[in-house]
């Protein structure tokens, strides 16, 4: 029973998108409690699911969200719809025909590549994701094509949280990261959007009229939210000359004296310091003092943690 409740859950919100605790808890004859720690198994298990409290709030699920990529086969979707439409056709019930849709467009979804257009494929995800992130870049492409606001929970990098209402105008990448420049109706002024920093966002329904702006407005020689750079100097190994020149720009990277060099400005934010120890130790930093410590202090921790962990 507890499981037919969860799935069915996760059904209900991917057609809703956003449902309270309270309706969950009637619907199925059990706590709102109870319905938390469901909500709370499924987010554990992989499925991106947020808590909004106080007014307006409810449980949401990413529009970006689609059922994983090989979540049945091809025979079990057409036993599955062959089965949901035997019922419907008895019940005549709508959220019958909901699934049904949506388990139909699943199916056609994984017989054809995603692409954020027809010669285009775009997946600046994880290895190994369920290829979240280019489902995030689609529905902001047809968000931004068909000027539909969308209703964001945005992680700044200070971890703050909020959750905003966005007018999405341009989809920018620079330097493999991809942004949203939008005008941001909490701010009031248009801002840059890391999407990796986009935790869920929800279709609102509402359409709005173009702002004026020129791609000069949009600040890309400068990071956003805050974010400090540094100009940094690296001496590189030739065994990680590869990895210096897809990082940092085969323009940025170059040799001197029989040894290969980088000067280049880069956002001074968390992931710095791994990003140059996953390297390896033929990527060294010259300059500045401060951040070569910083990689050697980290290095020294990881070393440590090794030494005194048991096999």
């Amino acid at each position: 029973m507890k499981y037919q409740v969860m799935i069915d859950m996760l059904f209900l919100l991917l057609k809703r998108r956003k449902v309270n605790a309270g309706e969950l808890a009637a619907r199925y004859g059990i706590s709102p409690r109870t319905v938390y720690r469901y909500i709370e198994e499924m987010t554990v298990s992989g499925i991106p699911i947020d808590l909004a409290r106080g007014a307006g709030g409810g449980i949401y699920i990413s529009d970006a969200y689609k059922l994983p990529r090989g979540f049945m086969t091809r025979g079990e979707y057409d036993k599955a719809i062959e089965a949901m439409q035997a019922m419907e056709s008895e019940l005549g019930d709508a959220e019958l025909r909901s699934a049904i849709e949506k388990l139909s467009a699943q199916r056609k979804r994984e017989s054809r590549d995603d692409a954020l257009s027809g010669n285009l494929l775009v997946d600046s995800g994880a290895w190994g994701s369920d290829r979240t992130f280019s489902e995030k870049l689609r529905l902001l492409s047809r968000a931004t094509d068909e000027r539909e606001a969308l209703e964001i929970d945005y992680t700044a990098r200070d971890g703050r949280r909020t959750r905003r209402v966005i007018l999405p105008h341009l989809l920018v990448c620079k330097q493999n990261l991809w942004y949203v420049y939008a005008f941001c109706r909490l701010r009031e002024e248009f801002r840059l959007f890391k999407v990796g920093r986009i935790r869920s966002m929800i279709g609102t329904g509402e359409t709005f009229e173009r702002l004026p702006f020129s791609r000069a407005d949009v600040p890309l020689s400068f990071w956003t939210d805050g974010e400090k750079c540094v100009e940094a100097k690296f001496s590189i190994a030739p065994d990680v000359f590869p990895f210096a020149e897809e990082w940092l720009g085969i323009e940025n990277v170059y040799e001197k004296d029989g040894g290969y060099f980088a000067e280049v400005t880069l956002p001074d934010d968390e992931s710095l310091v791994g990003k140059i120890l996953s390297a390896g130790a033929g990527f060294c930093v010259l300059s500045p003092a401060s951040l070569a410590e910083r990689v050697k202090a980290e290095a020294q921790k990881i070393a440590e943690s090794y030494a005194s962990s048991k096999p």
